[in-house]
């Protein structure tokens, strides 16, 4: 009895280590919420619509398929051989036989080798494509929401799904399912092996099978939940850089860079913890299962080696030292594989997960759609009307109540009034960047909800008070990569609205590189390439918000003298806190509380005496001040000389 006391030992040991786990597998509760984020689209369903993407790429998973038979040969033969050469060694042999052997074993892994490098080129080339299919898929999907969608989710988030999400994804389609696949194969094509070269020793294998079995269980959920806290936290992390690195310059000008340091570093170790828990989850089982790789090891040879030096039989066979060679490198290629597997199954949870999200942005339907009746507009004369037009960004708080105007072709009209009167968000219903609950808005008699949006917005240039410019050149940002757009037509529009008065101080002209949100440039040289970038476009109607504020006087005459040119070109419409620059516009509306109060020219409201003749005055006192001020301030210290 006392020979089977070192098995009795590794069973004790093996059996103290699984009940642990057990304890802990029941006692840590499995959340089905894990920071925020819960499963709503079943795995069966996921993986339907990533095997939609991997469908026109069939033929190459298939050849990927056949070059791994190959591998996995090498896998189920080799041990088989480097036991022949074994029991060769062993007795009395001939050279010949030797070089017969060892060249059938290179040959299989030159082979083996060959077909590796194969099957991971034409899966990375292929992964990458339906990635980038994907990505491309995603982006379009966001770039159809609507302002309040876009208002709705962090530009991180967005980012995180673009980018870690999508690269998760890109995993699983050059390494986890094929590989999967492969490892299923390996493991029933080494137990088969061993079946037939020793079903006796084989089943003593299997004894140690229910414990893999076991410690995998427990590893998923471990491993499920580190893994969806490391990717909540990388988008939370995410999120508030993208948000934090935008407005950096307020952040140093009020000098929170230590309060928002310590957010930051709060978010990082967040990170950093579930990273430690990713890892120690990982570092746990890893070693759980080599220890069973080593006690299955132990007991092969064990039994086996003290059968072959005692001339014993196991189970009424006799083992060779080629069969004990063979088992030894089967046991390692039976066990690779099953780690294998139970890692490869939660990275292919992970990627799961992150296909998931990427789904849940592409499922989001955007709340502006073309009706199924909508025309393109191939000319647009410039007429517009609002009629009875009510709009809230929140149910029940009406931002517009019962608006209603009408403006002829190439008028010019400017809304004044109170900040939150309504004057932005007019202009913004015209573009359709936000859906109005009642009313009707016309263009050229047609209501705007049966004009494809595209054809809308294309006949209409917008230009905000805050200019946003893209990485790229001067030349780019003004064509916005439209290639019908000449170089020559892009000089006559910096000539038209004036901007060719600081572009061709430039070293480089057109080519000048424009750096992130065009930092490089004033906000009026941003102002007027954004004319600039109106005016190439030929729009039937043009829209500026606040185009004028928070800009010096010289740069305004340009601009104001860019405007005067513009008025020739079609319909538009304007906002701006400065009534010096709409006093010639032919019509100006007056807002307050989203209601219109007045309208009229520019005297025409002086002479009512009402919203806008109070507005004008107490401008025009302003501005009388602050000349006076300018003008005393010489004199103060000329005195003070």
């Amino acid at each position: 009895m006392y020979e089977y006391y070192p098995l009795i030992v590794v069973g004790a040991i093996v059996g103290l280590f699984s009940l642990i786990l057990v304890t802990a597998y029941l006692t840590v509760k499995d959340k089905k919420q894990a920071m925020g984020f819960e499963r709503q689209i079943g795995d069966r369903e996921i993986m339907r619509r990533l095997l939609k993407y991997a469908r026109p790429y069939l033929p190459q998973f298939l050849l990927a398929g056949v070059v791994i038979l190959c591998t996995i040969a090498y896998d189920v033969v080799s041990p088989f051989i480097i036991g022949q050469i074994e029991e060769l060694v062993a007795g009395e042999f001939r050279m010949p036989q030797i070089y017969r052997a060892v060249t059938v074993y290179v040959s299989i892994l030159l082979v083996s080798m060959v077909c590796a490098y194969i099957q991971a080129v034409l899966l990375q080339k292929t992964g990458q494509r339906i990635i980038s299919v994907m990505r491309e898929d995603l982006f379009v999907k966001i770039e159809s929401l609507s302002h309040e969608q876009l208002n709705e989710i962090p530009v991180g988030k967005l980012v995180t799904r673009l980018t870690n999400d999508t690269n998760a994804i890109s995993m699983m389609f050059t390494n986890l399912l094929v590989n999967f696949v492969k490892n299923i194969f390996v493991i029933v094509g080494v137990f088969a092996a061993m079946l037939v070269l020793s079903y006796e020793l084989t089943l003593m294998i299997l004894c140690f099978v229910p414990f893999i079995v076991l410690f995998t269980v427990i590893f998923r959920k471990f491993s499920r939940r580190a893994y969806r806290k490391v990717k909540d936290c990388t988008t939370d992390i995410n999120t508030y850089l993208s948000e934090n690195l935008s407005g950096i310059k307020i952040t140093q000008i009020f000098n929170r860079e230590e309060a928002k340091m310590q957010d930051f570093r709060e978010k990082s170790n967040a990170l950093g913890r579930a990273k430690q828990e990713q890892i120690l989850v990982f570092g746990i089982f890893r070693p759980l299962v080599y220890m069973l790789y080593v006690s299955s090891i132990l007991c092969l040879l064990y039994l086996s080696g003290r059968g072959y030096l005692e001339n014993q039989v196991f189970m009424g066979q006799v083992i060779t030292s080629g069969m004990l060679v063979s088992f030894y490198m089967y046991i390692s290629k039976f066990y690779n594989p099953i780690q294998n597997l139970a890692e490869q199954f939660n990275w292919l949870q992970s990627a799961l997960a992150s296909a998931e999200k990427v789904f849940t942005i592409m499922d989001l339907e955007p709340h502006i759609q073309d009706a199924p009746d909508a025309v393109a507009l191939e000319t647009v004369r410039g007429e517009i009307e609002f009629r009875d037009v009510w709009f809230s960004y929140v149910e029940g708080e009406w931002v517009l109540k019962g608006v209603s105007f009408h403006v002829m072709p190439k008028e010019t009209v400017a809304f004044v009034g109170s900040t939150g009167s309504g004057k932005t968000t007019i202009l913004s219903l015209l573009c359709r960047n936000y859906e109005f609950q009642k009313g009707e808005i016309l263009i050229d008699g047609i209501d705007i909800r049966k004009i494809r949006i595209s054809s809308l917005r294309r006949h209409f240039g917008q230009m905000l008070q805050d200019v946003f410019l893209f990485s790229g050149t001067i030349r780019s940002n003004i064509a916005l990569r439209a290639e019908h757009i000449s170089d020559d037509k892009i000089r006559e529009a910096c000539r038209y609205v004036n901007a060719d008065h600081f572009i061709d101080k430039l070293e480089k002209g057109l080519d000048e590189e424009v750096r992130e949100r065009g930092n490089n440039f004033s906000a009026g040289q941003r102002q007027l390439l954004s004319f600039a970038r109106i005016i190439v476009h030929r729009p039937s109607v043009m829209i500026l918000d606040e185009a004028t504020a928070n800009i010096d006087t010289e740069t305004e005459i340009l601009i104001q003298n860019s405007l005067e040119k513009m008025q020739n070109i079609g319909t538009m419409l304007m906002v701006a806190h400065r009534l010096s620059t709409i006093q010639n516009a032919d019509r100006i509306i007056v807002l307050s509380h989203g209601t219109i109060r007045e309208q009229g020219t520019h005297q025409e409201l002086l002479e009512l005496h009402g919203k806008y003749y109070r507005l004008y005055h107490l401008q025009f006192r302003r501005e009388e001040i602050a000349q006076a001020d300018r003008q005393a301030q010489p004199v103060i210290r000329g005195r003070g000389v």
